[in-house]
């Protein structure tokens, strides 16, 4: 059992300009999307395991090859993320189902050498949908300046029965960053860091 791939979509975007002014260095964001046929679709499947399981380590492996050339290695990854976006025969669980699985993530995670969770979105959508890729620091996920989203879409894709999985990354945070981050503003509050309950 492998996945049905019809196509796969790269998308890559350098920022030279930001906020009126240059950019010390580039800001770059690129994305590797699959799109897959959906073998949970129309129908309604109880157990979503098997392909989940087998599913997951081929697109993860695949597709984080590819990021890690798009990048240059895992070391130029500073912050990542995950999306899933499937077509109007299924449903987000079935989106849900390819990216949430650690068979899935963590071939990308080990791959950057990352300490944090993979920031996602899971959605449903008709061709063309809006992909939104949320990203964050791959180390710290309080580290605002990293708090990024690529957009993008594929104009034939996901066709009803099919869902695109996708994995994005950046180099670098924003550029021109500058308003502060998480745990200054804990500490503002008089919170402890350390606290769960101050999340």
């Amino acid at each position: 059992m492998r996945p049905e791939i019809r196509k796969i979509v790269t998308y890559d975007e350098e920022v030279l300009i930001e906020g009126f002014k240059e950019t010390q260095q580039p800001s770059r964001m690129f994305a590797v999307a699959a799109v897959v046929k959906n073998p949970w679709a129309g129908q309604f499947v109880e157990d979503l395991k098997p392909e989940i399981q087998a599913y997951g380590p081929v697109l993860g492996e695949m597709m984080t090859n590819r990021m890690i050339t798009l990048a240059g290695g895992g070391d130029a990854i500073e912050a990542y993320g995950k999306a899933a976006v499937v077509g109007l025969n299924g449903e987000v669980e079935h989106a849900s189902g390819l990216i949430h699985t650690l068979r899935f993530g963590n071939f990308y995670r080990e791959a950057v050498g990352a300490k944090s969770y993979l920031a996602f979105t899971n959605t449903r959508g008709t061709a063309n949908a809006p992909i939104m890729v949320p990203l964050m620091d791959k180390n710290d996920a309080g580290r605002r300046s990293h708090y990024l989203t690529i957009q993008f879409s594929i104009p034939d894709a996901p066709r009803d029965d099919e869902i695109v999985v996708v994995l994005g990354a950046a180099t670098g945070g924003r550029p021109h960053h500058r308003i502060g981050d998480r745990y200054q503003d804990l500490k503002d509050l008089g919170h402890d860091l350390d606290n769960p309950a101050a999340v």
